[in-house]
C-alpha cells in the first residue's frame, strides 16, 4: 500500500498525524528488515544445496571414469571402442558443467549475500540509530519544555533568559534530529527498491548464464549422442548375431562334447581313476589324464598331493587298451591298459559307460565314431550342380519387383521367396569348407580388425585373389547378388551394414567351434560389408602386381583407436557402387555377364547414399525411386532337364515343362508367377535433418579432409535370426498373426514360419527404427 509522504515541515509542528504517518514508515522499515533476513537465509541455504549437488556429480563422474571395459578376444571394432571410451566421455561432459556450476556457485556470496547484508546494516542499520536520537531527543525537550512552563514568573530575569536559551537550544536539536530521522527514512524507503533487487537479479543471471552453458554443451553432446547410439544398436546387432551361434554350439557341445575339440590340444582328456595296489590293500587314486593319439603319450596329473612332497605330471607311453570284464572287478566303467614304462596293467576307471567308450575310442578301441555327417558329402561341395543351384535361386529374387509386404502372396507356398533364400543360406552355410575358405579366415579377420580402413580395403582386395577360382567365382555371384539388393534398401532395409550381419557367418567361419570364433564373427560382418561396398573396386581386377601388398601398420601394444567424442566429427561419405549411369533405352539391350546373357532393360544398379545419422522415418515415400524393368520373356516353351541338389532344394524342383525367363544369371527352368521378394520392402524416406542453430550441421555435411578416420555409420536395425548348420527337423508349427484373416495358415517350413514373424514387424512403418525383413538372413 501507499504511505503519504513526510513533510519537512512537519517536523517542526511534530503533529499526532506526522507522528502516525511516521510510524507507518518505521513498520515498513521493519518489515523490509525482515524480508531481507529471510532471503539471506534462504539463500545461503540453496547455495549450500547446489553445493552439495555439485560435489555429488563430480563424485559420480569420478566412478564413472574409473571403470574399464574388458573384452573378449584380441581387438575391438570400432562400434566396441566407442562404447569403451563412452563413460570418459560422460565423465569429461560433467566436470565441465560442474565446473561452470561450482565457478557460479563461489561467486554467489558476492552476488546475492553481501550486498543484500551490507544494505541491512548499514541503510536500514543507520536509520535505525537516528531513529533512537529522534526518540531521545524529543523526550529531552518535551521534559525542558515542561519544566520551563513551570517556571514562576517571579523569577529574576537573568534565570528566565537562561531558560529561555536552554529551552531554545534543546528544540532546535530535537527539529534537526527530526528533519535528519525523516530525511534518512524517506531514502531507505526509496533506494530499498533497486538496493534489494540488484543483488537478486545478478544472482538469478548468473544462474541462468550457468545453465544456459550447460544447454550449449547439451548441443554439443547430441552429434556425440547420436553417433553412440548407432554404435551400440550394431553392437546389438552383432551381439544378436553372435548369441545364436553360441547357443548352437552350446547345444553341440551338451550333444557330443568331444566333438568340439580344439586344434592342438590333446585328442582326450579329463578326469581317471587309476587302481594301485599297497601292501596292505588298493587304493582308488584321482588323475587329471591327457591323451594324444598322434604320440600315443598318456599325461597323468595326480589331483591327491601327499602332504611334504609335491607330485608332478607323469608321462607314459601306450601299447595297447583294452576293455576290463564286469565280472572281473566290482567297480564299473574300466580299462585296462599297458605302458612301455610300468610293468604290468594299469586299471582306470572312467565317469560313465560312454565316457569310457570315448577313452578306449581314442586308444584305438572300439566305437571309433566321432560324429555323424548330416548329409550326404557330395551335395555340400562347390561344384557345378551348386553353381546351378545359386543361379537359380538368384535368378527367381532378381526377377520379382520390390512390393510392399502387403502384397506378398502367403497362399502361394510352392515359390516362397523365404524358402528360397533359406535353400541357398543353408547350402552356402553347409559347404565342406566355407566360401572364403579356412586357410584364409585368419588373414581377413586380422584385415578386418586393422583400424586403418586403407590397409583393410587393400588386404581384403589381395586376399580375395587368393582365393581358389571356383570359391573366387561363386563369392563374385554372391556379392553381384547382394549389390543388387542393397539397391533397395530403402525399401527392405538391407544396406551393407545389416548384410554383413546377416551373410558374414555363411560366407565365413572358423574351422573350430569355439567361443574365440563367434566373438570374430562381428569381424566377418565387417569383411562381407567391406565387399559390398568396394564391390567394382575389387572384382574390376585383382591389385597391381608393381604395388606392394598392403602392410598392417606396426603394433607393439594392443591397438588403441580414437574412439567418438563429443567435439564434431566429419562424417564418412558412402561409396557409391556404381560411378558410371546409363541412360534407359526403350530398346532391348543385351549385356554379357558372368551368370549369363541378360536381355532386359535394366539397366547397371546404382546404390543410394545411405543416411550417416540416425533418422525419424515418416510415411512420406521417395518420389524419385526408379524400379528396375521387369525382364523381358523370350515366350518360347524349352524343355530343361531338373537340377537335383539333394534333400536341400527338394520344394524347388520342377514338375514339368514352363516358360523359361531370361535373367541377369542364366536362363531359369521352371518358375510360376513372379510376386514381390520379402526383403524389397518399403521403407519411408528420410526426413531432413533440423539443425537447431547455424554451425551444427557443420559435422554432417562438410567433406572428409585427406588424413582424417572416417566413421562408420550403421543404421539402428535388429539383425535376422541365422539358421542352424543342422537341417531343422520339419515340424508344422503355429504359424503367427502376419496378415489379418491368416492367422489359421500353416506354414510351409519352419524357416518361413520364422521369417514371416520379422516381416510382420517390418510392416510398422512409422516406428522410428527398422526392423529386417525375413529370410534374406
Amino acid at each position: 500500500m501507499g504511505h503519504p509522504p513526510l513533510e519537512f515541515s512537519d517536523c517542526y509542528l511534530d503533529s499526532p498525524d506526522f507522528r502516525e504517518r511516521l510510524k507507518c514508515y518505521e513498520q515498513e522499515l521493519e518489515r523490509t528488515n525482515k524480508f531481507i533476513k529471510d532471503v539471506i537465509k534462504d539463500g545461503n541455504a540453496l547455495i549450500s544445496a547446489m553445493r552439495n549437488y555439485s560435489s555429488a556429480v563430480q563424485k559420480f563422474s569420478q566412478t564413472l571414469q574409473s571403470f574399464q571395459f574388458d573384452f573378449i578376444g584380441d581387438t575391438l571394432t570400432d562400434d566396441e571402442i566407442n562404447i569403451a571410451e563412452s563413460f570418459k566421455e560422460f565423465a569429461e561432459l560433467l566436470n565441465e558443467v560442474e565446473n561452470e556450476r561450482m565457478m557460479m556457485v563461489h561467486n554467489a556470496s558476492d552476488l546475492l549475500i553481501k550486498p543484500l547484508e551490507n544494505f541491512r546494516k548499514e541503510q536500514i542499520g543507520f536509520t535505525k540509530e537516528r531513529k533512537k536520537k529522534f526518540e531521545k531527543d524529543g523526550e529531552r525537550f518535551y521534559s525542558l519544555l515542561d519544566r520551563h512552563l513551570h517556571l514562576s514568573s517571579k523569577k529574576k530575569e537573568s534565570q528566565l533568559q537562561e531558560a529561555d536559551l536552554q529551552v531554545d537550544k534543546e528544540r532546535h536539536n530535537f527539529f534537526e534530529s527530526s528533519l535528519d530521522y525523516v530525511y534518512q527514512i524517506q531514502e531507505v524507503q526509496e533506494s530499498k527498491k533497486f538496493n534489494i533487487v540488484e543483488p537478486v537479479l545478478a544472482f538469478l543471471h548468473s544462474l541462468f548464464i550457468s545453465n544456459s552453458l550447460t544447454v550449449e554443451l547439451t548441443q554439443d553432446f547430441l552429434p556425440y549422442k547420436q553417433q553412440l547410439q548407432l554404435s551400440l544398436q550394431n553392437t546389438r546387432n552383432h551381439f544378436s548375431s553372435t548369441r545364436e551361434e553360441m547357443e548352437e554350439l552350446k547345444k553341440r557341445m551338451k550333444e557330443a562334447p568331444q566333438t568340439c575339440k580344439l586344434p592342438g590340444q590333446p585328442t582326450i582328456e579329463g578326469y581317471l581313476y587309476t587302481q594301485e595296489k599297497w601292501a596292505l590293500g588298493i587304493s582308488w587314486v584321482k588323475y587329471y589324464c591327457q591323451y594324444e593319439k598322434e604320440t600315443k603319450t598318456l599325461t597323468m596329473t595326480p589331483m591327491e598331493q601327499k602332504p611334504g612332497a609335491k607330485q608332478g605330471p607323469l608321462d607314459l607311453t601306450l601299447k595297447y587298451c583294452v576293455r576290463r570284464k564286469t565280472e572281473s572287478i566290482d567297480k564299473r566303467f574300466c580299462f585296462d591298459i599297458e605302458t612301455n614304462e610300468r610293468p604290468g596293467t594299469i586299471t582306470l576307471q572312467a565317469l560313465s559307460e560312454a565316457n569310457r567308450r570315448l577313452w578306449m575310442e581314442a586308444m584305438d578301441g572300439k566305437e571309433p565314431i566321432y560324429h555323424s555327417p548330416i548329409t550326404k558329402q557330395e551335395e555340400m561341395e562347390l561344384n557345378e550342380v551348386g553353381f546351378k543351384f545359386v543361379r537359380k535361386c538368384i535368378n527367381v529374387i532378381e526377377s520379382k519387383d520390390p512390393k510392399c509386404p502387403g502384397d506378398v502372396d502367403f497362399h502361394d507356398s510352392d515359390w516362397d521367396i523365404k524358402t528360397i533364400t533359406s535353400s541357398l543360406k543353408f547350402y552356402l552355410r553347409n559347404l565342406s569348407e566355407p566360401v572364403m575358405t579356412y586357410r584364409l579366415h585368419k588373414e581377413l579377420v586380422s584385415a578386418a580388425k586393422s583400424d586403418n580402413l586403407d590397409y583393410r580395403l587393400g588386404a581384403i582386395h589381395s586376399l580375395v585373389y587368393k582365393l581358389p577360382e571356383k570359391n573366387r567365382e561363386m563369392l563374385e555371384l554372391l556379392i553381384r547378388h547382394l549389390v543388387n539388393v542393397c539397391e533397395y534398401s530403402k525399401e527392405n532395409l538391407m544396406t551393407p551394414s545389416n548384410m554383413g550381419v546377416i551373410f558374414g557367418p555363411t560366407l565365413m567361419r572358423a574351422q573350430e567351434d569355439t567361443v574365440a570364433a563367434m566373438m570374430n564373427i562381428k569381424f566377418q560382418n565387417i569383411v562381407v560389408e567391406i565387399l559390398i561396398e568396394h564391390f567394382v573396386k575389387i572384382y574390376s581386377g585383382p591389385p597391381e602386381e608393381s604395388a606392394a601388398p598392403p602392410v598392417p601398420p606396426p603394433r607393439v601394444t594392443a591397438r588403441r583407436h580414437k574412439p567418438i567424442t563429443i567435439s564434431k566429427r566429419l562424417l564418412r561419405e558412402r561409396t557409391v557402387f556404381y560411378t558410371s549411369s546409363l541412360d534407359e533405352s526403350e530398346d532391348e539391350i543385351q549385356h554379357q555377364t558372368p551368370n549369363g546373357t541378360i536381355t532386359s532393360t535394366i539397366d547397371p544398379p546404382k546404390l543410394p547414399q545411405y543416411p550417416k545419422l540416425p533418422i525419424q522415418r515418416n510415411g512420406e515415400t521417395d518420389p524419385g525411386r526408379k524400379s528396375p524393368s521387369k525382364p523381358v520373356a523370350d515366350g518360347k516353351l524349352e524343355s530343361c532337364p531338373e537340377v537335383d541338389v539333394g534333400k536341400l532344394v527338394s520344394r524347388l524342383q520342377d514338375g514339368g515343362t514352363k516358360a523359361i525367363p531370361k535373367t541377369t544369371n542364366g536362363p531359369v527352368p521352371g518358375f510360376g508367377p513372379t510376386k514381390a521378394p520379402t526383403f524389397h520392402i518399403k521403407r519411408p524416406a528420410p526426413r531432413p535433418l533440423v539443425h537447431p542453430k547455424e554451425g551444427d550441421s557443420d559435422s554432417f555435411s562438410k567433406v572428409r579432409p585427406p588424413g582424417d578416420k572416417p566413421t562408420i555409420i550403421r543404421p539402428p536395425v535388429r539383425p535376422p535370426d541365422p539358421p542352424c548348420r543342422v537341417a531343422a527337423p520339419q515340424k508344422p508349427e503355429p504359424k503367427p498373426d502376419i496378415v489379418a484373416g491368416n492367422a489359421g495358415e500353416i506354414p510351409s517350413s519352419v524357416v518361413a514360419s520364422r521369417t514371416r514373424f520379422f516381416e510382420t514387424a517390418s510392416r510398422k512403418t512409422g516406428s522410428s527404427q527398422g526392423r529386417l525383413p525375413g529370410d534374406e538372413s
